[in-house]
């Protein structure tokens, strides 16, 4: 028996394009999305072996359908895995492909297993949020939570009332600003390199490839985001252009022990430092990042001036100004999603850990003095999540 614990290292990631729910993936079941990302994702690394996958991880908030029958096993055989490798279903909702990635790094370092995939896939097409969902009458009866707490804009609308300096306007601002980091990291073909090539049938117009997200609104502009509708709220500040939209996409990482990587010549694109999930107040689950990430620092024995890059999933523009006002981090603080974010591309709910990973790691290799980089996220029912990476090209620098 050893208590060594084991370095867990990310070796790549991909994704498919995101679409917009029911539109371009329409005809496309959301397990051949999830089977299209772990194919791309092995095709991506030729000299691993697939025999030498330990396990697989995958994460969907709604777990019924074609995205139920414990989708990591089904997907596993689907994507012709060796009948061998065993697989697994999460749910954290929002964080499902970043808790399937924890999971996976905690069976790593405690060495029992080397290598395997985590990921995640939601075609809130197929599945509408909250889709066959049946919420425990005593949540109301006994004032658990507020009503506002089972539907996530109105949580948004909640940290707008508790933090009254995030004004529409900066909420606003940003998401214009998610929106032009976007188009422009298309345009320097930054966002492409990780998007995995996928079939798509939609009824209509019949069978073709998906090879951007379809999301993305380059022509957005302050006074078009000003004049939107606020569903959630009369005279509300929350808006379908200041919070990210419905999606579907599937994203796939493969971690390995960083001895193991070495050994097999795979590539190493970060290094797992330490995690963290955090609860809060239901009502304003959007705060859940500020807690997870508190806890994850003082896990590492790190201060936020030591960290020099952030993807922060962009569900609302008040969650994540809330969290940098926390951290005294200005709105359009360069560190912070330099390819934009999920306003922009989109949020297939339990897949979204994946891509911030995938968008740190390209950071880091762009980004040589900067050493540590964290991905965090809130989650639906009060709840955040934090993981803090190391950059493995560091080469010196102030972080």
């Amino acid at each position: 028996m050893t208590s060594q614990l084991h370095s867990v290292v990310l070796v790549d990631a991909v994704r498919t394009p995101f679409g917009k729910a029911g539109s371009m993936y329409s005809g496309t079941r959301a397990d051949d999305l999830m089977v299209r990302a772990m194919r791309g994702l092995l095709e991506r690394n030729p000299q691993l072996s697939p025999e030498l996958i330990d396990d697989v991880a995958i994460a969907a908030a709604t777990q019924t359908g074609d995205q139920g029958m414990n989708i990591g096993r089904s997907a596993s055989l689907l994507a012709g895995l060796p009948k061998t490798v065993p697989g697994y279903s999460i749910d954290r909702w929002c964080a499902g492909a970043l808790t399937a990635t924890t999971t996976i790094a905690g069976a790593i370092a405690m060495g029992a297993i080397d290598i395997a995939i985590a990921g995640g896939v939601e075609h809130m097409g197929n599945h509408p949020m909250g889709e066959l969902m049946d919420p425990n009458p005593r949540y109301l009866a006994e004032k658990l939570v507020e009503q506002d707490a089972l539907a996530m804009g109105a949580t948004a609308e909640r940290l707008h009332d508790r933090f009254p300096h995030l004004t529409k306007e900066r909420a606003d601002t940003y998401a214009f600003h998610s929106q032009m980091k976007t188009a422009k990291a298309y345009a320097d073909g930054k966002i492409q390199r990780d998007l995995i090539p996928t079939a798509a049938r939609h009824p209509e117009t019949g069978w073709g490839i998906a090879t951007v997200d379809e999301s993305p609104r380059p022509t957005t502009t302050i006074e078009g985001l000003a004049g939107l509708k606020t569903p959630f709220r009369p005279a509300g500040r929350v808006t379908a252009g200041n919070s990210s939209g419905l999606n579907d996409g599937a994203t796939a990482a493969l971690l390995a022990n960083e001895a193991k990587a070495k050994e097999l010549g795979l590539s190493i694109k970060a290094r797992l430092v330490t995690f963290a999930f955090a609860g809060v107040e239901p009502e304003v689950m959007g705060y859940g990042p500020v807690p997870a990430t508190i806890k994850a620092l003082n896990k590492a024995g790190l201060k936020i001036e030591d960290i020099g890059a952030f993807e922060v999933n962009e569900a609302f523009a008040v969650q994540v100004l809330a969290f940098l006002d926390h951290f005294g981090i200005a709105d359009d603080d360069p560190r912070v999603n330099p390819y934009g974010g999920a306003i922009a591309v989109g949020h297939p709910l339990a897949s979204s850990g994946v891509r911030l990973m995938l968008n740190l790691a390209r950071t880091f290799e762009e980004k040589t003095d900067v050493r540590y980089g964290i991905t965090t996220m809130c989650i639906g029912l009060g709840m955040g999540g934090t993981v803090i990476w190391e950059n493995p090209h560091y080469t010196g620098g102030a972080k």
